[in-house]
């Protein structure tokens, strides 16, 4: 594979749900994801085979993983291991939110 440069403002967003919005810059082993969730918008509880970890970057989110609720501010960050049920709720002014997962995730590219 060759060496990438991106900007992400050049990567087109796409919008899974409402108040979702994503942009998605993957490599062969890793997959990064750039977030933009609107106020209080939810991404449901979900799992998959991929380890994702992320850190918010902006706002708020309420993390649910594994059945508990932690809340996350700008500079904290998570690891959810495959199979691990989880999701959040963007706090009242929204959240941006920087994932990996590993492997790739064919259903983002």
């Amino acid at each position: 594979m060759e060496p990438k440069l991106f900007s992400w403002k050049e990567i087109p967003g796409r919008t899974p749900k409402e108040g979702v919005t994503m942009r998605v810059f993957s490599g062969e082993k890793g997959m990064m994801v750039l977030f933009e969730i609107a106020p209080n918008a939810e991404i449901e509880v979900h799992s998959h085979p991929h380890e994702q970890m992320g850190t918010v970057l902006k706002g708020e989110i309420t993390l649910k993983i594994d059945g508990r609720d932690m809340l996350l501010k700008a500079g904290d960050g998570y690891i959810a291991p495959s199979g691990i049920p989880h999701g959040a709720v963007a706090g009242a002014k929204g959240a941006r939110v920087l994932d990996f997962f590993s492997p790739p995730r064919e259903d983002y590219r």
